[in-house]
């Protein structure tokens, strides 16, 4: 039944989705032609104005990045006054409005056809002797704000606080468990604590439990965790069930979400990053952005090669296609494939052709593989690993261990959030017009 209905609620949306895209149409057609034409050539100018504007303060100092900062503000003030001028504001506003409306509907319809789920775990007994290390600055120190320590050892964890204002050996202290006992590693702090730790118990063929108290906590959102509330992940020590996710490995050093090359890698080296990060990264790109090949990294992924890129994202399955840099979420975490996304902008025109075109633009390739292989012209490579900063040996590989870490995650946790589908205008129609979906069987009665 829940099927059912919820092809049926795809379809209603996939009709009005439609609907609101016909009606957009309309508008613009009604404006007497180059009217309409007017509406549409004004908006792609504007765009590629800011694109243009963007560039300039990115890559450039002085004059151009005043220049271009002014041009970033005065495209959508130029557009404004265009369509008033020429009597177009209502319609172009409501062409907009329909238009957001007809991406809203088909995303929605697209999104019912996969709802939220989690990846489906295997019941396990409660560990004996788990032990959870817990990082008290981690996340603005979520671990005393939910008491994690408290209600770990209520549940008969053993705790390890990391001391405060040192850099632990984490990756030693999670062996010294093991070597003690521990039947269950957990980590309650952010992304690249939690890498080193599932590192151990991979190794060790041990059980692994995320506990978000870190800030993003990237890991915990694409498992399905109460990110809101660390303190729900503990449940999986008493009502639990394991899943086996991939763990990837940069030269000896794991991830569990991404690795990144080039520009980001190299701002955040800076120690001004953590106290400034705005002016941090304003003041370093231009020289990143247009300093020549001495700096450009050359990579292979798998037999595809992708020479002279300015940055390099890998991450420990694919984002979706929305969040191709790291900031959304993954669908999957046990697919076996990287996700491997290369930058090059070299100019305001490829910039603007990035801004129109996305993942369809020369300058941006996303892609999977199984191993990446990154050289440079540079004998050490900065590299941001789960967001911290290392400088690696040329060259750089990147692979997965497909599903060699055991993830403990409670029992009754809520499903990981659906990611945003990008609009594929065929499946829409499809939807719309009651036919048979690509990858959904139907169901008859």
């Amino acid at each position: 039944m829940t099927g059912r209905r919820e092809l049926r609620q795809a379809r209603l949306r996939a009709r009005l989705a439609l609907l609101c895209a016909a009606a957009a149409l309309a508008v613009l057609a009604a404006v007497v032609g180059a009217g309409g034409l007017l509406i549409v050539a004004g908006g792609i100018a504007g765009l590629v104005a800011a694109a243009v504007g963007t560039w300039w303060v990115l890559a450039h100092r002085g004059p151009l990045r005043v220049l271009g900062a002014a041009l970033l503000l005065a495209a959508p003030i130029a557009v404004i006054v265009l369509y008033t001028g020429q009597g177009l504001w209502g319609p172009a506003l409501v062409a907009v409005a329909l238009w957001g409306a007809a991406l809203g509907c088909a995303r929605s319809a697209l999104r019912r056809l996969r709802p939220p789920s989690t990846t489906p775990g295997e019941p396990r007994r409660p560990p004996d002797r788990p032990v959870l290390l817990m990082n008290p600055l981690s996340g603005g120190g979520k671990v005393a704000r939910f008491h994690l320590a408290e209600r770990a050892e209520a549940l008969g964890a053993r705790v390890v606080l990391l001391p405060a204002g040192a850099r632990a050996d984490v990756a030693a202290l999670a062996r010294q468990a093991v070597a003690d006992g521990a039947d269950l590693l957990g980590v309650a702090g952010g992304d690249g604590t939690q890498a080193l730790v599932a590192a151990v118990a991979a190794e060790h063929d041990l059980p692994f439990l995320v506990i978000p108290a870190g800030t993003r906590n990237h890991l915990a959102m694409d498992l399905g965790l109460d990110r809101q509330n660390p303190a729900r992940a503990l449940d999986a020590l008493t009502d639990g069930e394991e899943i086996r996710i991939d763990l990837g490995q940069v030269a000896d050093r794991p991830f569990v979400n991404t690795v990144s090359f080039g520009v980001y890698a190299e701002v955040v080296q800076s120690p001004r990053y953590r106290g400034a990060p705005a002016s941090t990264v304003l003041d370093a790109l231009p020289d990143l952005l247009l300093q020549g090949p001495r700096r450009q990294l050359d990579a292979t992924a798998d037999a595809t090669p992708l020479p002279g890129r300015q940055a390099l994202l890998v991450s420990n399955n694919p984002y979706t296609t929305e969040d191709l840099l790291g900031a959304g979420r993954r669908e999957r975490l046990d697919s076996g494939v990287l996700g491997v996304v290369g930058i090059r902008v070299d100019s305001a025109a490829q910039a603007a052709e990035i801004a129109l075109r996305g993942t369809q633009a020369a300058g941006l390739t996303a892609l999977t593989a199984r191993r990446v292989h990154v050289t440079s012209a540079a004998p050490g490579l900065p590299v941001a690993v789960d967001g911290e900063a290392l400088t690696l040996p040329t060259p750089v590989d990147c692979s997965l261990r497909p599903r060699a870490l055991r993830v403990l995650v409670p029992r009754h946790r809520s499903a990981a959030p659906a990611p945003r589908p990008r609009p594929d205008w065929r499946l829409v129609a499809l939807l719309a017009l009651g036919r048979a979906v690509p990858g959904r069987p139907e169901r008859s009665g």
